[in-house]
């Protein structure tokens, strides 16, 4: 029997070996490569044919929804399932229009990664049922953040900023320019009719991104 071929992706190595552990010890999935960043994803799919890439959103670098798209833009490329720290509705909502195919939370049980990656590989969407609510709530109820609106990459320095990152670390962390953040930075505040980094931190709060 073929195995499901896995690549994790996430900036912390301890939490990569636990997912690894957990995924290893099944009989039909194995893990055949790890990343730390999007950019290293990317090296690795010119070397690796994987099935599925569980990874996380919030990776230094070109950032996960970024890593999404370049992904899904290979020919043959791996489904994705995201497991992430993020809970509110729209980050799930983001990637699944970038492309992904599930999305899980870090707290989930670990049963439900396995169950994630044995869905997704048979050509299903999985998203986690307490998070699926919040999307099919949101949506119902036709709830619209200001933030949608955002490009990938303005949304990724949005969330640093919210998250009182000043532009150098996000230009390091990111790696950009500041000049490039600044950009970015006037562009957002323009969008969503900002003038401050702390009203941006009271949108991210009000969008149930970031816990005031």
């Amino acid at each position: 029997m073929n195995k499901i071929s896995v690549i994790l992706a996430d900036d912390h190595a301890v939490v990569r070996m636990g997912f690894k552990l957990l995924l290893q010890d099944t009989k039909d999935i194995t893990v055949i490569g790890e990343a730390e960043s999007g950019e290293e994803v990317i090296r690795l799919l010119n070397s690796l044919t994987a099935d599925i890439i569980v990874m996380d959103l919030s990776m230094p670098g070109i950032g996960g929804l970024e890593t999404i798209s370049r992904i899904v833009s290979k020919d043959n490329s791996p489904k994705i399932l995201i497991l992430s720290a993020h809970e509110d509705a729209i980050h799930p909502k983001r990637s699944l229009k970038a492309g992904a195919n599930g999305y899980l939370s870090k707290r989930g049980a670990p049963e439900e990664l396995i169950k994630a990656v044995r869905q997704i590989h048979s050509g299903n969407m999985y998203i986690e049922p307490s998070i699926a609510q919040k999307v099919a709530m949101s949506q119902m109820g036709g709830e619209t953040s200001p933030v949608e609106i955002l490009s990938e990459r303005e949304f990724d320095v949005f969330m640093a900023l919210a998250n009182g990152k000043t532009v150098n670390q996000i230009a390091e962390t990111l790696h950009l320019s500041p000049r490039t953040v600044g950009t970015h930075l006037y562009n957002i505040k323009q969008k969503l009719n900002a003038s401050n980094q702390t009203e941006l931190a009271l949108i991210a709060i009000k969008s149930g991104l970031i816990n005031p």
